[in-house]
């Protein structure tokens, strides 16, 4: 079947979520990257708790809560203007540099986010970097109260962009949404933007492992779920030639 929408994930396929990292370490000298990792570590986490619980809040809350738990573990008080600015950058992630070439060379076909980001921060961050000019549909999980990798979120492509499973291209550069994405029956593109060599290499190399270095190792790796990808991709930029 000819692909006929191609559907990104936001944070950390199209949206460079280590570009929170100057903030944090302004806000918290110091303590940037290690923030900045466990941030998103727990980020992640509380989203599957919460879905499993079925105790649903929205990513905006998510975000906050895992901020809270990130500072209290680390001892570091703070003034709610220090955390506010430190969220705002959420809705101002900088874009991987690939982005608009790479839409717009997708086109004609239907181009979409799905994201587990809230309305109001999807629709907030897809504005203030332009791709609300490029992308036909922006759609939050928000509308069934779970989060990815659940099937009810998947299911939202069709329900909006009226595709069928094998009609859409969806791609991401986490592991775990690309392996929620095929076993729900869609076809996949995995951003493989850290290699398995990279990593041994980066261990090797310091006698201190990283907490970049840790994220990437737990975060960015394909993981043992028994569903690969159609595609492996190290940029957003090849796509046009496999979709």
């Amino acid at each position: 079947m000819p692909i006929k929408a191609v559907v990104f994930d936001a944070y950390g396929t199209l949206y460079d979520i280590q570009s929170v990292a100057d903030v944090t370490e302004d806000a918290f000298p110091g303590y940037g990257a290690i923030i900045t990792q466990v941030w998103r570590i727990k980020q992640l986490e509380y989203t599957w708790l919460r879905s499993l619980m079925q105790a649903y809040q929205d990513f905006d809350a998510v975000t906050r809560d895992s901020l809270v738990y990130t500072l209290r573990v680390l001892g570091l008080a703070y003034e709610s203007e220090a955390f506010e600015r430190v969220i705002e950058k959420y809705l101002h992630l900088d874009l991987y540099p690939d982005v608009a070439e790479t839409l717009a060379a997708l086109r004609p076909r239907k181009l979409a986010i799905l994201s587990n980001g809230s309305p109001d921060m999807l629709n907030a961050l897809v504005r203030n970097s332009g791709l609300d000019r490029l992308l036909d549909a922006t759609i939050s999980v928000d509308a069934k109260k779970i989060f990815k990798p659940s099937p009810q979120a998947y299911e939202l492509i069709g329900e909006v962009l009226g595709t069928a499973p094998d009609e859409g291209l969806f791609v991401s550069s986490n592991p775990w949404d690309a392996a929620g994405a095929k076993s729900f029956g869609l076809k996949v593109a995995w951003i493989e933007r850290v290699t398995p060599e990279a990593m041994a290499l980066a261990c090797v190399e310091n006698e201190l492992v990283a907490p970049l270095t840790m994220f990437r190792t737990i975060r960015t790796q394909m993981d043992e779920l028994g569903f690969e990808p159609d595609h492996r991709v190290r940029a957003l930029s090849e796509l046009p030639g496999i979709a």
